[in-house]
């Protein structure tokens, strides 16, 4: 996925891109897709990265929701493989796959799954964000996101949320 992340330097030379390298790989995995493209790296800083961003290219988990908790417009990426995507989806039934449209139950912030996830959509999607009243909406649908998860125990509630929806629907299945 990072290899078509960083494409996007070529689509927006004035803007400084940042990688948020993961713990759980090394600096010479990232180095290694970087090259010569002008990104800079930084390794287990993934919350002051979120402080300083005017936007995100997030890949699906966790990372959506604390990027929409720092108030970070994003756009959510994800391709696994063929077949991985095949069997779960058939075992997993949801509308969505990033945690800030499965709390808020509709479409906050784009997806980019599978097929869809390519140069020419990220690239348009990302120019989306840069427009004031689309930002100014992914914004307001943080704010519901933060109202509806509260403040205190909000983790605790959100695990639970998430349990239940997921439960709700496999036993649909």
């Amino acid at each position: 996925m990072l290899p078509v992340m960083l494409n996007m330097t070529h689509h927006f030379p004035g803007y400084n891109f940042v990688v948020a390298g993961a713990p759980s790989k090394t600096e010479a995995f990232y180095k290694d897709m970087i090259g010569n493209k002008p990104v800079e790296l930084r390794m287990n800083q993934t919350y002051k990265i979120l402080e300083e961003a005017d936007y995100a290219l997030v890949t699906s988990g966790t990372a959506t929701l604390e990027t929409a908790l720092h108030g970070v417009p994003q756009v959510v990426c994800y391709k696994g493989s063929f077949i991985s995507y095949q069997i779960g989806k058939r075992l997993v039934q949801v509308k969505f796959i990033a945690l800030v449209n499965l709390i808020l139950d509709r479409l906050a912030v784009k997806e980019l799954i599978q097929n869809e996830f390519n140069v020419a959509n990220l690239k348009a999607e990302l120019e989306r964000l840069m427009d004031d009243s689309h930002r100014s909406r992914i914004l307001k649908d943080y704010d519901d996101l933060r109202e509806k998860l509260g403040n205190e125990g909000a983790s605790e509630r959100c695990a639970k949320s998430l349990l239940g929806y997921l439960g709700d629907a496999v036993v649909q299945s």
